[in-house]
Formats: C-alpha cells, structure tokens, sequence
C-alpha cells in the first residue's frame, strides 16, 4: 500500500474537520454502565468505559501474580464486561502476559491499546511488529505515543507519528494518539491534528497528575487539565484518563470520587485502572456505575 506521511495526513485526513465528539452522557439514553461500549471519538474505535490497564508500577504488580495469576485475572475481567486492555512497550514482559491470557478468545470481542516509546535509532514498522508478536495480535486498536514530557512533543516524535500511519495503512494499527505528562506537553494536545485519542492523567485530588513539571512529587492542576481534556474533546478526539486511584494511594471514597470526578466534572470517555485482584476489578465496576447513576 501507499506509505501515508504525516503531513499528507494533517492536510487531507481531517478534511472532514468538524466531526462530532461522541457523546458519553447522551440524552434519554438506558442508565450507563462501567461496560458499556463508547466510541473514542474521531478515531471510531469502539471500547469499554472501563479499561484494564497492564502497568501498575510499570507492571510490576501484574508480573507478580505470574502468568497464571494474570490469566485468571483478565480472564475475570473479561467475563464481567471489560474488554479493553491497554498495555505498553515499557512494561516488561506485559504484552506477553497479555497474549497468553487472552488466547483463543474471540479477537473482535476485545480491544488493545499498546504503547510504544519514541527511542531514537529504532524503526517504528519493526517495533509494532515486534509488539505484535509478542500480544499474539494481528493488529492493535490503538497504538499510543508513551510518555510524551515535552512541549517539543510533536516535532520530536513526528517519525513515530509517520511510521504509526504507516502501520496503519498496513492494517497493523486501526488509531493512534499519545499518552502526555506535564503540563507544557499537554497544553499541546488540543490543537494536535494529528492526535485521535489523548491519554491524560485525571482524579479530583491532583496526586500523580500534571504540573509544570512533569516528574513533580507535589499535586497537578486539576482545573487546567479539566480545560485541556474538555478542550480536546471537543476537537472530537476521545480521551482515556489513567492514575484514576492516585497510583494506589486512595482509600475507597477518593476512589469513588475520582470517578464520579473524572467522568461528571472532566468529561472523560473512558478510564483505565490497574487490577492485581478480581475484588478490585468489582471495586472499580461498582465505582463506575455510581459515578455515572
């Protein structure tokens, strides 16, 4: 097929500019549930309000449970209605994990997300493949641009935006967006047109989210991500927020206020959450349908 170059993109692909953000809280509609499916916006890929993510502690509590472990863990979310899974090329051994857990399981029923991170000297067609075959995945739902820190973001990783569309003509990668840390990298979001899918951190406290530095152990401003994610919603890109329990420092009512936060004040399409067990999993389900009763 035709390589598809990033700037070809951002003149011709968004011709259909005003495309409508899909509507979480649509009018009339059936109560909405954790597993319900949303479309991510422009993007059109359908998934599961509530995600589970593969990278607590960049994964080190999901490697703990050993494969067996994991396997019954997502087996456990997948029978409860969650079927999206996101991963990421940092999180060591994870997309292996994660191929072996969802083995022989209908690959239409469920939805992966992958992360790769933007190294220098590294080709991008080899890495996504090297992702698949180690997920056991013809193709990835959503492949992310991981820990973009920088105002610079978008110049610098225009070479990973290319080879993403590349692999998307190839049918390896349906979307893409990024995964942003800190505010000045952030604040680039909105306007980015080559971005369908943005990946922010969000919760009502601050803890783990944007500052000016993106490495801060101090809190995040809260009101300027909720402009930021508000804005970029309604640029049409969907927006998956993470650090939803404080990277496992909130008891239960921060965590059923992070919710109710994320999705009634934020406005977020769908949220991600670590699991190391299935009364977590249930935890996060009953969480997500109070916030959005």
């Amino acid at each position: 097929m035709a390589h598809i170059n990033r700037r070809h993109f951002l003149k011709t692909g968004l011709a259909a500019g005003g495309l409508a953000v899909t509507g979480s809280f649509s009018l009339g509609a059936a109560r909405q549930t954790a597993t319900d499916w949303v479309t991510l916006g422009k993007s059109g890929v359908k998934v599961t309000r509530l995600a589970m993510g593969t990278g607590s502690f960049s994964g080190q509590v999901q490697r703990d449970l050993g494969q067996d472990g994991f396997t019954r863990l997502v087996r456990y979310a997948y029978d409860n209605g969650i079927r999206f899974f996101e991963t990421a090329e940092s999180y060591s051994e994870m997309h292996r994990m994660l191929g072996v857990a969802l083995k022989g399981i209908p690959r239409d029923s469920y939805r992966i997300m992958s992360k790769v991170t933007t190294r220098a000297g590294v080709n991008p067609q080899e890495k996504f493949d090297e992702l698949r075959k180690l997920a056991n995945t013809e193709y990835f739902d959503i492949m992310l641009l991981h820990w973009q820190h920088t105002a610079t973001w978008p110049t610098d990783s225009s070479r990973w935006q290319d080879g993403i569309l590349e692999a998307q003509s190839r049918k390896a990668i349906v979307s893409h967006g990024a995964s942003v840390h800190g505010l000045p990298a952030l604040r680039q979001v909105p306007e980015n047109r080559w971005l369908d899918v943005a990946m922010i951190r969000m919760n009502h406290k601050g803890t783990r989210m944007d500052a000016e530095d993106y490495n801060t152990d101090g809190l995040g401003n809260v009101p300027e991500v909720v402009t930021h994610v508000k804005e970029a919603r309604k640029s049409g890109m969907g927006v998956i927020s993470m650090k939803l329990v404080g990277e496992g420092t909130f008891n239960r009512e921060d965590r059923q206020a992070a919710m109710r936060f994320a999705f009634r004040n934020a406005g977020v399409d769908c949220v991600t959450v670590g699991y190391k067990n299935a009364g977590e999993i249930d935890e996060a389900i009953e969480n997500l349908n109070l916030a959005l009763a």
